[in-house]
């Protein structure tokens, strides 16, 4: 059946009406060369017209060459129609992992927090999928724990002591669907229209979002080489809420030295503050080990914010907050109106995962892989931009950030380069002091070959070139 729109606010006749429509659904390709048209029948029957309508519409096809009239077979598409081309951020084909923006599976992507989900080992991860679903116990089946399978918790509360040298209990860890869904939690349960949060700036636009349906009252301090900088903080009023990524800071690349957490914490605890700490890729760092928590430093004034998208897949949807016992019956509550629990058989699949150490040798090879990939992007940077370019935050994660002399990267230039099939995220869309980082764009390497990001980065080069000539 051929869907035909209606537009009952022009007035026009359904001849016209079905002709338009089917006019515009091949021009856009969604009615491909040589395919065939509902018979007249049928289309009277499903659009409740005559027949006549439809063959008038027809009609008017034939008429522009946009449909071929074929005696004993039907009408069908025109083979010499060439469908136009539709700007890159129409398509529903592949979602960029930081923003609702819909980019085809063909573009080039340097969006950020995409891993390289090809290289990731399914028959394994099958194998644990299998053991969690063989030997689930039937309360994994039901509406499960809001807080997350204990068993997991403790798997997980182990791993965090052994690998990010976090100290706590496994009754103080709430599973959840994802970091974005932490945050929320987070948000929902200390803030009100009356409170203020303070955020580094850049940060991740999504959590300013997050936080801006609780309260306006969002303050942003500009990070500098190593991240946030106490020394900005405010005297003489404190915040509900500091909002920080020490680890390596989002987008651009900073790590917190330990002088500056240490007055963090002192900050925090003499205003008597929370800080939410989101640890969100620390397991690529490339240079060094990677640095120790903030929650390490004072349990009780520190939520901490994990994923497992950045490490296994970002469809898995599973994260985790580590908070201060006085606040897990709050957040453990709300968790539970929102959605009951996270996955069970997910949840137990990825114990099994860690408990196996498989989880740990994927992170090992994913880190060699990345930082081989990171080097490349490095190499190709400077190969095809030279003096011209400045790189941030090369020292960790899945991304840098490069700022281009002389260049602003307004949206016309991005548009322009999403039609020449590349997608970028400025550092500009992150930030909320306006006109700070025009000339810088972020870009993620951990999923794309080298080959890829040469062609992408031809294609900027190519671009920027145009638009310093108009």
């Amino acid at each position: 059946m051929l869907y035909i729109k209606f537009d009952r606010i022009h007035g026009h006749s359904y001849s016209k009406n079905i002709y338009k429509d089917i006019r515009e659904k091949i021009l856009s390709g969604n009615l491909r060369t040589e395919e065939k048209l509902p018979s007249t029948r049928e289309c009277s029957k499903n659009l409740s017209v005559s027949r006549n309508t439809i063959l008038t519409a027809y009609e008017m096809l034939i008429s522009e060459g946009l449909v071929v009239s074929k005696p004993g077979s039907g009408f069908f598409v025109s083979s010499d129609i060439i469908a136009k081309k539709h700007p890159l951020q129409v398509s529903d084909s592949c979602t960029a992992s930081l923003s609702d923006i819909s980019i085809p599976t063909n573009a080039i992507n340097f969006d950020s927090g995409l891993p390289a989900l090809d290289l990731f080992p399914k028959r394994k991860w099958s194998k644990a999928a299998t053991k969690a679903l063989k030997e689930a116990p039937i309360s994994a089946l039901g509406y499960d724990d809001p807080q997350g399978r204990s068993e997991f918790r403790e798997v997980l509360r182990k791993y965090l002591q052994r690998t990010r040298g976090i100290v706590c209990g496994a009754d103080q860890i709430i599973v959840t669907n994802g970091t974005k869904q932490g945050l929320t939690l987070v948000a929902k349960c200390l803030l009100d229209a009356q409170s203020e949060i303070w955020i580094e700036n850049p940060t991740n636009d999504n959590v300013r979002q997050i936080f801006s349906y609780h309260t306006n009252n969002i303050t942003p301090f500009e990070v500098d080489k190593d991240g946030i900088q106490p020394c900005l903080f405010f005297k003489n009023n404190s915040p509900t809420l500091i909002f920080m990524t020490p680890s390596h800071q989002f987008p651009m690349g900073g790590r917190l030295p330990i002088k500056r957490r240490l007055e963090v914490i002192k900050f925090a605890r003499e205003n008597d503050c929370l800080i939410l700490e989101d640890d969100y890729d620390s397991e690529f760092t490339y240079e060094g080990s990677p640095a120790n928590s903030l929650f390490e430093l004072d349990p009780q004034h520190v939520i901490y914010s994990g994923t497992f998208s950045k490490v296994l897949f970002p469809s898995i949807r599973l994260g985790y907050l580590v908070v201060p016992r006085h606040l897990v019956s709050r957040i453990r509550e709300i968790k539970r109106l929102a959605d009951h629990h996270s996955n069970s058989i997910t949840q137990l699949t990825l114990m099994h995962f860690i408990e196996s150490k498989e989880l740990e040798r994927h992170i090992r090879r994913m880190k060699k892989e990345y930082r081989k990939r990171r080097e490349q992007l490095l190499f190709l940077l400077h190969k095809y931009f030279g003096e011209n370019i400045k790189i941030h935050g090369d020292r960790a994660g899945m991304h840098v950030v490069a700022e281009f002399n002389g260049v602003i990267f307004t949206q016309k230039t991005l548009q322009r380069l999403q039609e020449k099939g590349v997608y970028v995220v400025p550092v500009e869309k992150h930030s909320m002091l306006k006109g700070k980082h025009q000339s810088k764009i972020i870009l993620g390497y951990a999923h794309l070959s080298c080959e890829i990001m040469e062609t992408g980065l031809n294609i900027i080069k190519a671009e920027l070139n145009l638009s310093e000539s108009l």
